[in-house]
């Protein structure tokens, strides 16, 4: 059984992207890692070519800025490496580049591949995650973060990444059959320095909406305001190992009022429901559990 792993960045520096921490989390579990770097405006390709692993192969791309209706852009850069992975890998381990694997879950993530890599049934596998907000000291438990997504897949051409690159489905976007692996993603995309976080803020939405939108609706600001988020519990857990630095860096503040939290009655509710049962009351699953 052949892996490849893939991901795409651009101006990893400019706005603090771990992408790093996310390849080097992923390597153990594969035999080549495919990079798709854009034309950025800081060292970027430098920084991918400084992992110093002789599996990492880089694909420079130019960005498409025109596809700015849903995120496109994004499922565009993403097809562009998976179909530049050859034939010979079984397996494709997408990896975004605020996201993390922990090492504690390398094994699950290795036997699930084995165990499905003859059923062709199985188009994708299917992980839980954990979305860090603020500080790495606090994570994500309200309705707003998504709970499951397949971050492997079959190589096979005809599987697209999906609307904005969160997930993936066919060409003619019918939901992957996915067998689960009982591993976490790790996200990160939501714990930067305030900063780095206003200003990937202000660049992210752009790939969304028109500047009318970003008037409206992006405030000028020189900082993010993290309390502005639903619900949130301290994390008592381990953080994967390639963590280890920059969650030592970490040197701004966040501390989760609950008090300025506001939710409505139907919110709490559902939330509730979902804490007791276990089941989340219209969750959209861009997947088929098999």
């Amino acid at each position: 059984m052949q892996v490849a792993g893939f991901t795409i960045i651009r101006n990893a520096l400019k706005f603090d992207y771990p992408v790093v921490e996310a390849i080097r989390s992923v390597l153990p579990l594969c035999d080549v890692f495919y990079v798709g770097v854009g034309k950025s405006e800081d060292e970027t390709r430098l920084l991918i070519e400084q992992i110093g692993d002789s599996r990492i192969k880089i694909i420079d791309t130019v960005w498409n800025d025109d596809l700015r209706v849903g995120g496109k852009v994004l499922a565009d850069e993403t097809n562009k490496v998976f179909d530049a992975i050859p034939q010979e890998f079984e397996w494709c381990f997408y990896i975004q580049s605020d996201e993390c694997v922990h090492e504690q879950d390398i094994p699950k993530i290795k036997s699930a591949m084995l165990d499905f890599e003859h059923d062709k049934n199985v188009q994708g596998l299917l992980f839980e995650y954990k979305h860090f907000y603020g500080h790495y000291n606090y994570i994500g438990i309200g309705r707003r973060w998504y709970r499951h997504e397949i971050r492997i897949i079959r190589n096979d051409k005809t599987i697209r990444s999906y609307k904005d690159a969160q997930g993936f489905r066919t060409s003619d976007e019918k939901k992957l059959n996915v067998k689960k692996t009982g591993a976490f993603i790790y996200h990160y995309g939501w714990v930067k320095p305030p900063r780095a976080q206003q200003a990937k803020q202000e660049s992210f939405h752009r790939m969304w909406h028109d500047d009318n939108w970003m008037k409206t609706h992006v405030p000028v600001v020189e900082e993010f305001d993290y309390n502005n988020i639903d619900l949130l519990e301290e994390y008592n857990g381990t953080h994967p190992q390639v963590f280890k630095e920059r969650i030592g860096k970490a040197d701004w503040k966040f501390v989760y009022d609950r008090k300025r939290v506001k939710t409505n009655l139907r919110y709490l509710v559902l939330w509730w429901l979902e804490k007791l049962t276990g089941w989340r009351a219209g969750e959209n699953r861009n997947y088929r559990t098999i």
